[in-house]
């Protein structure tokens, strides 16, 4: 290995879900295999970083003043905000087409263990919102474990003074899921958000 190829390895190893062999095979294909692609993707990598930013309204990613949601009046006359981790969470529900209301991206979730407490968080803008009287219903889309129920308890203890109502999706089996396979959380919280026939 060279110092070179080691440098760029330990960088695309920083990636998400990117381990030691993911990142060895990327950079053999950037550097040997396809050099002509590393040219483009390093174009791309900066144009991104030129001109995409976090939407001011509700964090997620754009290219002008707001992004292309935010910018749907008709989306958010809805009244209804779905609060999520990550802009990937986002972008799932966009896919699913199960949701066609405004959104809010917190960027993380509380872990006081990791040093992530609520000003490394996207509170402030989702708090604008609510004292503007633009939001009824926040649909709470968060992960169900430690820090997600934390920072869904810190969410409800801000929203106290606010006449928002606020709910959270439903967790349990996934489509053709099996009771046999399913771990203790996932059919705790399968049976807690039971619905009748």
């Amino acid at each position: 290995m060279t110092p070179s190829f080691e440098a760029l390895q330990k960088q695309l190893k920083k990636l998400p879900g990117v381990g030691y062999r993911s990142s060895e095979r990327m950079a053999i294909h950037l550097l040997l295999e396809k050099p002509e692609s590393s040219l483009a993707l390093v174009a791309a990598l900066e144009s991104a970083l030129d001109r995409v930013s976090s939407c001011p309204v509700c964090g997620n990613i754009c290219e002008s003043e707001q992004c292309v949601i935010c910018e749907n009046t008709r989306r958010s006359e809805s009244g209804q905000v779905c609060v999520v981790e990550h802009v990937s969470d986002l972008l799932s529900l966009e896919k699913s087409g199960a949701y066609n209301g405004a959104y809010h991206v917190l960027h993380g979730k509380l872990s006081p263990i990791n040093g992530v407490g609520p000003d490394e968080l996207n509170f402030d803008s989702l708090m604008k919102r609510i004292k503007s009287n633009s939001i009824s219903e926040l649909i709470l889309a968060l992960p169900n474990d430690i820090e997600g129920e934390a920072t869904c308890h810190y969410l409800i203890d801000l929203l106290d003074a606010f006449p928002v109502s606020v709910s959270r999706i439903g967790f349990g089996l996934p489509s053709g899921g099996s009771v046999l396979y399913a771990d203790a959380v996932t059919l705790q919280s399968a049976l807690s958000a039971r619905q009748k026939f």
